[in-house]
């Protein structure tokens, strides 16, 4: 069966042509096709797309995204990476998305009122449900019977306990849907039955802490393959200090500046946002590899701003143990977990009273293949493990198209 996956954000569009046997899909497999458009600042779009054999790549001047996605996906039955007749040849597509609230726990099949809920929920993930929205749609116009489900982020933090989801505010606000919802959580629930495979354990038998960490950053506590608790919160704004998000903070500072009028609502969230993390402690960048560079160079606010990413992360990773009962194994994935051995070894020396080592020469190999840098006498096992979200929503949709036939 030919599976396409949609994984559109704010600023990118990325797509996964796979074929499946039917079979019970396992290990990950190397798309057939893929595609992904780059849009800057400005709507201007980078359009590229590739197979084994050939590749294309278009930049084009500010048009309309839907138009740009469309003409992406038609190089999949057109043009010079070809691999299938038309979209008619593909058996379901797999969209991912990141709000879903408290409603959506599984993959669904997206109809109007699947579409209408994602719609509503862009309150509380403004810039990814109206982008998710934006490839569903795009693929409706072209062909509105092929069949699109949605393999929602919050899903997979759907046994959490009130303990856990509820905040300490008043108890209306609950109601109203102010909660811990969690994000990252297709990377978080791939990266941790990877993890049981690479240990040949059953993820019933594990306690795990994923540690999803690029641009954005979240932790997923995970026992016996349930998530019981999470980082980021009501927003992908709480928790860990990111390239340009302030993770948790004290509250009563937003409502200090807000009563003193230095700032408006959407001035703080644009700084809270996108001024704020490495970039605004640094002034440097966002970018870890950028921070290095200045710090070699002595810039001692990109110094702070790493040890302060370090502390935040190890500290957060702490605060997670207590619901576990220790760990088993913790994992290093995203952009800055699997390509900075420096940020794992800097965190497995935090952790060190635990008993967990790492092995400098396994840690400094680069990515691929997933391995365990941590060495034979470690406590805990130490996994640097290359996501692959748009596997995961492909193994969605396959189990979709199994059980209803």
């Amino acid at each position: 069966m030919n599976i396409l996956v949609l994984n559109a954000g704010s600023s990118s569009f990325k797509s996964s042509l796979y074929r499946l046997t039917e079979a019970e899909p396992n290990d990950p497999i190397v798309p057939l096709w893929t595609g992904k458009i780059s849009w800057n600042s400005a709507g201007a779009a980078t359009l590229t797309a590739k197979t084994a054999d050939e590749s294309m790549e278009e930049e084009r001047s500010q048009t309309a995204r839907q138009q740009d996605i469309h003409d992406l996906l038609n190089w999949l039955w057109s043009g010079k990476t070809q691999v299938i007749e038309d979209i008619h040849a593909i058996d379901i597509v797999g969209n991912r998305v990141v709000h879903g609230g408290d409603k959506y726990r599984q993959p669904t099949l997206i109809d109007d009122s699947v579409k209408a809920e994602i719609d509503r929920l862009s309150i509380y993930a403004p810039l990814h449900n109206p982008a998710n929205l934006i490839g569903i749609e795009a693929i409706s116009s072209i062909s509105k019977d092929t069949p699109q489900i949605a393999v929602f982020d919050t899903a997979f933090f759907r046994d959490l306990s009130a303990v856990a989801y509820t905040y300490p505010v008043p108890y209306e606000w609950l109601e109203r849907g102010i909660r811990k919802y969690g994000f990252h959580g297709i990377s978080h629930q791939y990266c941790t039955q990877r993890a049981a495979a690479l240990l040949g354990r059953d993820v019933g038998d594990l306690r795990i802490i994923s540690c999803h960490l690029g641009n954005g950053c979240s932790l997923a506590a995970v026992k016996s393959g349930r998530c019981i608790d999470t980082t980021m919160g009501f927003t992908p704004l709480d928790g860990l200090m990111m390239g340009t998000r302030c993770g948790s903070i004290d509250p009563g500072i937003i409502l200090h500046l807000l009563r003193e009028r230095e700032y408006t609502v959407i001035e703080l969230d644009r700084i809270l946002n996108f001024e704020s993390g490495l970039l605004g402690v640094s002034g440097v960048s966002n970018d870890l590899r950028d921070i290095d560079r200045a710090i070699a160079s002595g810039n001692d606010r990109a110094k702070l701003a790493l040890d302060m990413y370090i502390d935040r992360l190890a500290s957060k990773i702490g605060s997670l143990l207590p619901a576990l009962g220790g760990v088993d194994a913790l994992i290093f994935t995203g952009g800055v977990g699997e390509h900075n051995p420096g940020i794992r070894a800097a965190v497995a020396s935090k952790l060190a009273f635990l008993g967990v080592e790492i092995d400098p020469d396994l840690n400094e190999l680069p990515m691929p293949p997933d391995r365990d840098v941590a060495t034979p006498q470690s406590a805990g096992r130490l996994l640097a493990i290359h996501t692959q979200e748009e596997w995961e929503i492909a193994r969605a949709c396959w189990a979709y198209l199994h059980d209803r036939h």
